[in-house]
């Protein structure tokens, strides 16, 4: 049977990649600035060589099947770094980031309420956006002109027109809690949604971390994970865990264009979870 599924986009892979470029990696901005200079460099591009190593391991050559859980795809998978840009000081502990363009993204700096437009081609911070209040800022995303930004509590805040000469922020709660630790956060275009995922435990239940959606529509999140990561999936199996559910931690989200494959980033331990976009593990 033919393997139609995707190879890592551009967009998918330079977002997941500024979390890997170095070790010790942390996305929380709860550790240390020593810890956190890794995060001063943002890698965007990785060689042909790698892309199609990484393809093959995903999809073996063509015309053979493919078991759908495939383990350790990325064991001695060499990352090089053909583009780099050094980051202003203010940019040192960055915990999200998303695209505007091809020359532009934009970031949120942890515990600052700002987002930032940095211009990749001339290396510098083209606006600065307030938002809110100090605060444990985890996710960001882009829908249409509205930037997004996710708190590690749960609450969402929503900056309308965010380029524009002055940019509205709606503030929207939500049912989930700093008990959940709220870290990833990603627009999911084609059910006019946003997906979150929880770092932590489901408070009353310990085999799963839920991914919950917020309906873009009526600005509502449904009561229910749209997805769960079981944690005693097989294809955790072969990764090794002090504790009982803690296979994986997620940090960040996202979603590949084309085969609608769901990406899960866990930064304090660097490990890549992709699910098929039911939400069933394929490989990690």
């Amino acid at each position: 049977m033919k393997d139609t599924r995707a190879p890592l986009s551009f967009p998918i892979l330079s977002r997941f990649i500024f979390f890997f470029c170095e070790e010790p990696v942390h996305i929380s901005g709860r550790q240390n600035s020593t810890t956190m200079r890794t995060a001063i460099y943002i890698t965007v591009f990785i060689v042909v060589a790698v892309l199609t190593a990484f393809i093959v391991r995903l999809t073996g050559a063509p015309g053979q099947a493919k078991s759908p859980v495939v383990q350790g795809a990325s064991k001695n998978l060499e990352l090089n770094i053909k583009q780099e840009w050094k980051m202003p000081a203010v940019l040192k502990e960055i915990s999200a980031i998303d695209y505007l363009d091809n020359e532009r993204m934009i970031s949120v700096q942890d515990e600052i309420g700002k987002i930032f437009v940095f211009n990749l081609k001339g290396e510098v911070i083209e606006k600065e956006v307030d938002f809110a209040g100090s605060g444990d800022y985890e996710g960001l995303a882009m829908v249409n002109k509205d930037a997004w930004v996710l708190r590690s509590d749960g609450k969402l805040f929503e900056v309308k027109e965010l380029l524009g000469s002055g940019p509205k922020v709606l503030e929207h709660n939500t049912p989930l809690s700093e008990k959940y630790d709220t870290e990833g956060l990603c627009y999911d275009k084609k059910n006019i949604r946003l997906l979150i995922a929880i770092k932590s435990f489901e408070p009353e239940q310990k085999n799963y971390k839920g991914i919950y959606a917020f309906d873009l529509t009526t600005k509502r999140m449904l009561p229910e994970p749209v997805y769960k990561i079981n944690m005693d999936d097989e294809v955790f199996d072969g990764l090794k865990s002090k504790k009982k559910g803690a296979a994986i931690s997620p940090s960040d989200i996202a979603i590949h264009p084309l085969s609608g494959d769901i990406y899960i980033l866990e930064g304090s331990k660097p490990k890549l979870l992709i699910m098929d976009p039911s939400g069933k593990p394929r490989l990690v």
